[in-house]
């Protein structure tokens, strides 16, 4: 089975639109394909339908406690203009760009985006 779509809940459609068209540009990824009726924003990340919107219960959006979502990058400069180009939309940081001894030494950084959703995106990362 392949993950097809990964989708995030959002309070401000806006905001998060935003943030990752400035964060996903760092990539190479096309800004986001939603239109404003749509009810969600969404990207696709190297053929990963990657989705924001409301909760469906009519709740607020909340971020998971514990939960990460990782990218890769191409190199250590990518991750820097990542996680700068976040920081300026909106985002808060949970971990500067640096090698990171938790992850055999790789070069990676975390971010909050502006609803609570921790992120993080590694250069070098070796899986195994």
């Amino acid at each position: 089975m392949i993950l097809k779509s990964l989708r995030l809940g959002t309070n401000d459609l806006e905001k998060a639109r935003e943030f990752y068209d400035a964060t996903f540009a760092t990539l190479g990824v096309a800004p986001c394909q939603s239109t404003p009726e749509w009810p969600i924003v969404m990207w696709d990340v190297d053929g990963l339908k990657f989705l924001l919107g409301p909760a469906r219960d009519g709740q607020p959006a909340t971020h998971a406690n514990g939960g990460t979502i990782i990218f890769e990058a191409p190199d250590a400069d990518t991750v820097r203009a990542w996680h700068a180009a976040g920081i300026a939309h909106g985002g808060s940081c949970e971990g500067q760009p640096e090698e990171k001894p938790q992850a055999r030494g790789a070069f990676g950084a975390y971010m909050r985006d502006p609803d609570g959703n921790k992120l993080g995106m590694y250069a070098g990362l070796k899986m195994g």
